[in-house]
C-alpha cells in the first residue's frame, strides 16, 4: 500500500494545539526534499514520529517544511535517511519550535 501524496497546503490548513507540555516542531527544509518523510525521535529514547515535507503558502511566498504537532515538551533527534542524526531540537511546552535543515555544503 503506498501513502498519498499530498499538494501544497493552503492557508490555515495546520492547526497546532500547544499548550502545558505539549508543543510542535516546524522543520524548514529545502524544496527538493519536498514529498520526503523526515524522522524525528525524543533524544532519551522512544520510538520514532514522521512527517512529510510539503510546500508550505503563506502571505510571504511558499516554503517547504514538515510539521510535527502534538509533541511532548524534551529534546528531539530529527534524522537523515541513512540514519545518521541531522540534528537535534528542543520543543517546549506551549510553543511551535524552529529547526532549519542543514545545508549539506556545510
Amino acid at each position: 500500500m503506498s501513502e498519498e501524496v499530498l499538494g501544497p497546503s493552503g492557508h490555515g490548513s495546520v492547526i497546532l494545539e500547544v499548550g502545558g507540555d505539549i508543543g510542535a516542531l516546524v522543520l524548514e527544509t529545502p524544496p527538493a526534499l519536498a514529498g520526503t518523510e523526515i524522522e524525528i525521535s525524543p533524544t532519551d529514547g522512544g520510538a520514532r514520529t514522521h512527517s512529510a515535507v510539503r510546500a508550505r503558502q503563506t502571505a510571504a511566498g511558499t516554503s517547504h517544511a514538515a510539521v510535527y504537532p502534538g509533541l511532548p515538551a524534551g529534546d528531539y533527534v530529527i534524522w537523515h535517511h541513512d540514519g545518521s542524526p541531522a540534528g537535534q531540537v528542543t520543543v517546549r511546552g506551549g510553543e511551535a519550535s524552529r529547526f532549519s535543515w542543514p545545508d549539506p555544503a556545510e
